[in-house]
Protein backbone atom coordinates (compact mmCIF):
# COMPACT_ATOMS: atom_id res chain seq x y z
CA UNK A 1 0.00 0.00 0.00
CA UNK A 2 1.41 3.15 -0.91
CA UNK A 3 1.68 5.84 1.86
CA UNK A 4 -0.45 8.91 1.27
CA UNK A 5 2.32 11.64 1.15
CA UNK A 6 2.39 14.20 -1.13
CA UNK A 7 5.56 16.23 -2.58
CA UNK A 8 4.82 19.17 -0.21
CA UNK A 9 5.80 17.44 2.84
CA UNK A 10 9.16 17.82 1.56
CA UNK A 11 9.21 21.36 2.85
CA UNK A 12 9.68 19.58 6.38
CA UNK A 13 12.99 18.55 5.65
CA UNK A 14 14.72 21.71 4.89
CA UNK A 15 16.71 21.81 7.99
CA UNK A 16 17.80 17.94 7.58
CA UNK A 17 18.73 18.58 3.29
CA UNK A 18 20.40 22.04 4.33
CA UNK A 19 22.93 20.32 6.65
CA UNK A 20 23.67 17.52 3.97
CA UNK A 21 23.20 19.26 0.80
CA UNK A 22 24.07 22.86 1.03
CA UNK A 23 28.34 22.49 1.67
CA UNK A 24 28.44 24.64 4.96
CA UNK A 25 32.01 25.44 5.89
CA UNK A 26 30.76 23.52 9.34
CA UNK A 27 30.81 20.16 10.91
CA UNK A 28 27.44 18.80 11.78
CA UNK A 29 27.64 15.88 14.59
CA UNK A 30 26.09 12.77 14.66
CA UNK A 31 25.54 9.85 16.51
CA UNK A 32 24.04 6.99 17.05
CA UNK A 33 22.33 4.65 19.62
CA UNK A 34 22.29 1.06 19.59
CA UNK A 35 20.10 -1.34 21.39
CA UNK A 36 19.60 -5.62 21.83
CA UNK A 37 15.87 -6.13 21.61
CA UNK A 38 16.67 -9.51 21.83
CA UNK A 39 18.40 -8.83 25.29
CA UNK A 40 16.93 -10.38 28.69
CA UNK A 41 17.70 -7.07 30.07
CA UNK A 42 16.00 -5.28 27.24
CA UNK A 43 14.11 -2.99 29.13
CA UNK A 44 16.78 -1.66 31.62
CA UNK A 45 18.95 -1.49 28.19
CA UNK A 46 16.50 0.88 26.53
CA UNK A 47 15.79 3.10 29.95
CA UNK A 48 19.64 3.33 30.03
CA UNK A 49 19.60 4.70 26.51
CA UNK A 50 16.91 7.38 26.70
CA UNK A 51 19.34 8.56 29.53
CA UNK A 52 22.02 8.42 27.52
CA UNK A 53 20.25 10.36 24.58
CA UNK A 54 19.33 12.78 27.75
CA UNK A 55 23.12 13.70 28.51
CA UNK A 56 24.07 13.60 25.67
CA UNK A 57 21.55 16.26 23.52
CA UNK A 58 23.57 18.85 24.34
CA UNK A 59 25.83 17.94 21.66
CA UNK A 60 23.25 19.15 19.42
CA UNK A 61 23.32 16.37 16.70
CA UNK A 62 21.29 16.34 13.39
CA UNK A 63 19.95 13.62 14.04
CA UNK A 64 20.22 10.23 16.30
CA UNK A 65 20.70 6.91 14.51
CA UNK A 66 18.30 3.89 15.64
CA UNK A 67 19.83 0.53 14.99
CA UNK A 68 17.76 -2.13 13.38
CA UNK A 69 18.95 -4.41 16.42
CA UNK A 70 22.82 -5.72 16.63
CA UNK A 71 23.84 -9.09 14.50
CA UNK A 72 21.07 -9.30 12.22
CA UNK A 73 18.90 -10.72 14.67
CA UNK A 74 16.23 -8.20 13.75
CA UNK A 75 12.64 -10.18 14.44
CA UNK A 76 11.67 -9.67 17.36
CA UNK A 77 13.49 -5.90 17.29
CA UNK A 78 10.62 -4.22 15.27
CA UNK A 79 7.88 -2.52 17.78
CA UNK A 80 11.62 -1.73 20.21
CA UNK A 81 12.96 -0.11 17.49
CA UNK A 82 10.21 2.48 16.35
CA UNK A 83 9.03 2.66 19.89
CA UNK A 84 13.01 4.51 20.50
CA UNK A 85 12.57 6.54 17.09
CA UNK A 86 9.11 7.50 17.95
CA UNK A 87 10.22 8.63 21.68
CA UNK A 88 13.50 10.73 20.44
CA UNK A 89 11.56 12.42 17.92
CA UNK A 90 8.80 13.28 20.20
CA UNK A 91 10.06 13.35 23.19
CA UNK A 92 13.21 14.78 23.35
CA UNK A 93 12.57 16.49 19.96
CA UNK A 94 15.64 15.21 18.42
CA UNK A 95 15.43 13.92 14.72
CA UNK A 96 16.32 10.32 13.84
CA UNK A 97 17.73 8.12 11.08
CA UNK A 98 15.57 4.46 11.39
CA UNK A 99 18.37 1.48 10.47
CA UNK A 100 16.25 -0.76 8.48
CA UNK A 101 17.60 -4.09 7.16
CA UNK A 102 16.50 -6.99 4.44
CA UNK A 103 17.81 -9.45 7.11
CA UNK A 104 14.45 -11.75 8.29
CA UNK A 105 11.87 -9.39 6.45
CA UNK A 106 9.38 -10.19 4.60
CA UNK A 107 7.75 -7.09 2.19
CA UNK A 108 4.91 -6.71 4.64
CA UNK A 109 7.14 -6.54 7.73
CA UNK A 110 8.76 -3.49 5.95
CA UNK A 111 5.64 -1.87 5.21
CA UNK A 112 4.89 -1.88 8.89
CA UNK A 113 8.18 -0.74 10.15
CA UNK A 114 8.09 2.44 7.38
CA UNK A 115 4.36 3.15 8.42
CA UNK A 116 5.50 3.12 12.25
CA UNK A 117 8.54 5.45 11.50
CA UNK A 118 6.15 7.33 9.27
CA UNK A 119 4.10 7.95 12.48
CA UNK A 120 6.31 8.23 14.94
CA UNK A 121 7.67 11.52 13.04
CA UNK A 122 11.12 9.89 11.44
CA UNK A 123 11.86 11.48 8.55
CA UNK A 124 15.25 9.69 7.38
CA UNK A 125 16.02 5.68 7.24
CA UNK A 126 19.33 4.38 6.69
CA UNK A 127 18.76 1.57 4.38
CA UNK A 128 21.19 -1.82 4.66
CA UNK A 129 20.99 -5.22 3.64
CA UNK A 130 22.12 -6.67 6.69
CA UNK A 131 24.44 -8.77 8.56
CA UNK A 132 23.15 -12.79 8.53
CA UNK A 133 21.50 -13.85 11.76
CA UNK A 134 23.57 -15.24 14.00
CA UNK A 135 23.18 -18.95 13.41
CA UNK A 136 23.33 -18.65 9.91
CA UNK A 137 26.86 -18.18 8.29
CA UNK A 138 25.72 -17.20 4.69
CA UNK A 139 23.36 -14.40 4.61
CA UNK A 140 19.98 -15.24 2.78
CA UNK A 141 17.11 -12.99 1.36
CA UNK A 142 13.64 -13.71 3.13
CA UNK A 143 10.78 -15.09 1.06
CA UNK A 144 8.77 -11.73 -0.23
CA UNK A 145 11.70 -9.48 0.93
CA UNK A 146 14.57 -8.01 -0.58
CA UNK A 147 17.57 -9.59 -1.90
CA UNK A 148 20.33 -6.05 -1.78
CA UNK A 149 20.11 -2.55 -0.14
CA UNK A 150 19.59 -1.32 -3.51
CA UNK A 151 15.60 -3.08 -3.96
CA UNK A 152 14.76 -1.64 -0.25
CA UNK A 153 16.14 1.71 -1.51
CA UNK A 154 14.25 1.68 -4.76
CA UNK A 155 11.16 0.46 -2.77
CA UNK A 156 11.20 3.30 -0.05
CA UNK A 157 11.33 5.77 -2.91
CA UNK A 158 7.94 4.11 -4.62
CA UNK A 159 6.09 3.98 -1.73
CA UNK A 160 6.99 7.09 0.23
CA UNK A 161 8.01 9.25 -2.88
CA UNK A 162 10.99 11.86 -1.22
CA UNK A 163 9.10 11.73 2.08
CA UNK A 164 12.05 10.58 3.63
CA UNK A 165 15.67 11.44 3.14
CA UNK A 166 17.62 7.66 2.33
CA UNK A 167 21.23 7.01 3.56
CA UNK A 168 23.17 3.88 2.52
CA UNK A 169 26.37 2.12 3.78
CA UNK A 170 29.59 2.58 2.20
CA UNK A 171 33.03 0.63 2.47
CA UNK A 172 36.13 2.43 1.99
CA UNK A 173 38.22 -0.71 3.34
CA UNK A 174 36.36 -3.70 1.38
CA UNK A 175 33.76 -6.11 2.49
CA UNK A 176 33.66 -9.41 3.85
CA UNK A 177 31.89 -10.68 1.15
CA UNK A 178 33.67 -8.61 -1.52
CA UNK A 179 36.85 -7.06 -1.46
CA UNK A 180 37.73 -5.39 -5.18
CA UNK A 181 37.03 -2.52 -4.28
CA UNK A 182 35.84 -0.83 -7.41
CA UNK A 183 32.97 -3.47 -7.53
CA UNK A 184 32.05 -2.06 -4.29
CA UNK A 185 31.87 1.54 -5.25
CA UNK A 186 29.87 0.39 -8.23
CA UNK A 187 27.38 -1.24 -6.16
CA UNK A 188 27.17 2.63 -3.67
CA UNK A 189 26.28 3.93 -7.22
CA UNK A 190 23.59 1.50 -7.29
CA UNK A 191 21.95 2.49 -4.30
CA UNK A 192 22.25 6.25 -5.22
CA UNK A 193 20.98 5.61 -8.31
CA UNK A 194 17.86 3.64 -6.89
CA UNK A 195 17.34 6.53 -4.68
CA UNK A 196 19.47 7.39 -1.90
CA UNK A 197 20.62 10.29 -1.42
CA UNK A 198 23.65 10.14 1.26
CA UNK A 199 26.68 8.14 2.49
CA UNK A 200 27.46 6.55 5.93
CA UNK A 201 30.28 4.65 6.24
CA UNK A 202 31.80 1.68 8.29
CA UNK A 203 34.66 2.74 10.53
CA UNK A 204 37.68 3.11 9.90
CA UNK A 205 41.22 4.63 11.67
CA UNK A 206 43.41 4.53 8.20
CA UNK A 207 42.53 8.42 7.25
CA UNK A 208 44.59 8.71 3.49
CA UNK A 209 43.00 5.43 2.59
CA UNK A 210 39.66 6.80 3.04
CA UNK A 211 40.23 10.34 1.36
CA UNK A 212 41.41 8.40 -1.85
CA UNK A 213 38.66 6.30 -1.29
CA UNK A 214 36.16 9.61 -1.91
CA UNK A 215 37.94 10.47 -4.41
CA UNK A 216 37.24 6.98 -6.63
CA UNK A 217 33.92 7.73 -5.65
CA UNK A 218 33.74 11.16 -6.68
CA UNK A 219 35.57 10.06 -9.80
CA UNK A 220 32.94 7.40 -10.40
CA UNK A 221 30.09 10.30 -10.29
CA UNK A 222 28.76 9.65 -6.79
CA UNK A 223 28.16 13.40 -5.71
CA UNK A 224 25.80 12.90 -2.53
CA UNK A 225 27.39 13.56 0.67
CA UNK A 226 29.79 11.05 1.39
CA UNK A 227 29.46 11.12 5.20
CA UNK A 228 32.55 9.46 7.40
CA UNK A 229 31.70 7.16 10.29
CA UNK A 230 33.95 7.88 13.34
CA UNK A 231 34.36 5.32 15.99
CA UNK A 232 35.32 6.61 19.12
CA UNK A 233 38.10 4.41 21.11
CA UNK A 234 36.83 3.79 24.88
CA UNK A 235 39.07 1.04 26.06
CA UNK A 236 41.70 -1.46 24.08
CA UNK A 237 40.01 -4.09 23.98
CA UNK A 238 37.15 -2.90 22.13
CA UNK A 239 39.45 -1.38 19.93
CA UNK A 240 41.57 -4.41 18.60
CA UNK A 241 37.48 -6.44 18.84
CA UNK A 242 35.94 -3.77 16.49
CA UNK A 243 38.95 -3.47 14.48
CA UNK A 244 38.98 -7.34 13.38
CA UNK A 245 35.38 -7.75 13.43
CA UNK A 246 35.02 -5.10 10.35
CA UNK A 247 38.44 -6.15 9.01
CA UNK A 248 40.17 -2.69 8.38
CA UNK A 249 43.34 -1.52 8.57
CA UNK A 250 45.08 0.08 11.83
CA UNK A 251 48.23 3.13 11.01
CA UNK A 252 50.93 1.33 13.07
CA UNK A 253 50.85 5.14 15.03
CA UNK A 254 47.49 4.06 16.55
CA UNK A 255 48.89 0.67 17.54
CA UNK A 256 52.23 1.99 19.41
CA UNK A 257 50.62 4.86 21.24
CA UNK A 258 47.16 2.62 22.12
CA UNK A 259 49.39 -0.43 23.44
CA UNK A 260 52.06 1.89 25.76
CA UNK A 261 48.19 2.52 27.98
CA UNK A 262 46.20 -0.66 26.75
CA UNK A 263 46.06 -1.16 30.52
CA UNK A 264 44.16 1.56 31.45
CA UNK A 265 41.19 2.77 30.11
CA UNK A 266 41.23 6.31 31.03
CA UNK A 267 44.91 6.99 29.44
CA UNK A 268 43.40 4.82 26.35
CA UNK A 269 40.27 7.84 26.37
CA UNK A 270 42.68 10.07 26.17
CA UNK A 271 45.23 8.61 23.60
CA UNK A 272 42.66 7.28 21.15
CA UNK A 273 40.63 10.86 21.50
CA UNK A 274 43.46 12.53 20.42
CA UNK A 275 44.27 9.67 17.92
CA UNK A 276 40.64 10.39 16.50
CA UNK A 277 40.66 14.51 16.24
CA UNK A 278 43.81 14.02 14.54
CA UNK A 279 41.78 12.15 11.80
CA UNK A 280 39.05 14.23 11.71
CA UNK A 281 41.19 16.91 11.21
CA UNK A 282 42.67 15.66 8.32
CA UNK A 283 39.37 14.93 6.74
CA UNK A 284 37.93 18.74 7.80
CA UNK A 285 41.13 19.86 6.25
CA UNK A 286 40.74 18.23 2.90
CA UNK A 287 38.02 20.72 2.45
CA UNK A 288 35.45 18.01 0.74
CA UNK A 289 33.85 16.33 3.58
CA UNK A 290 31.47 18.20 6.18
CA UNK A 291 29.74 16.23 8.25
CA UNK A 292 31.07 13.58 10.93
CA UNK A 293 29.01 10.49 11.81
CA UNK A 294 30.45 9.32 15.76
CA UNK A 295 29.37 6.05 16.55
CA UNK A 296 29.14 6.50 20.18
CA UNK A 297 27.72 3.20 21.37
CA UNK A 298 25.93 4.87 23.97
CA UNK A 299 28.86 5.87 25.90
CA UNK A 300 28.89 9.83 25.45
CA UNK A 301 32.56 10.15 27.07
CA UNK A 302 34.91 9.90 24.15
CA UNK A 303 32.73 11.41 21.80
CA UNK A 304 32.70 14.56 23.60
CA UNK A 305 36.53 14.86 24.43
CA UNK A 306 36.79 14.15 20.33
CA UNK A 307 34.30 16.99 20.07
CA UNK A 308 36.17 19.31 22.38
CA UNK A 309 39.40 19.02 21.21
CA UNK A 310 37.38 19.95 17.56
CA UNK A 311 36.23 22.37 19.41
CA UNK A 312 32.89 21.76 18.01
CA UNK A 313 30.80 22.04 21.05
CA UNK A 314 28.21 24.89 21.51
CA UNK A 315 26.80 26.78 24.00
Amino acid sequence: MRCPVSRSSTLFLRPLRWVLYTGVRDVICFWNSVIDANSCNVIQGVQNLYDRIDRMRDLHPSFVDVTWNAGGTSRQGVATTTEIVAKVNKAYGLPTCMHLTCTGMSREAIDKALLEAYNGGCRCILALRGDPPLENEKWEATVGGFLYARDLVAYIREQYEDYFEIGVAGYPEGHPEEQDHEVLIDHLKEKLDAGASFVITQMFYDVEHFLDWVDKCRDKGITVPIIPGIMPITNYASFIRRAKWCEINVPTEFMLALERVKDDDAAVREVGAQLVTDMCKTIIEKGHIYHLHFYTMNLEKATRMILEHLELLRN
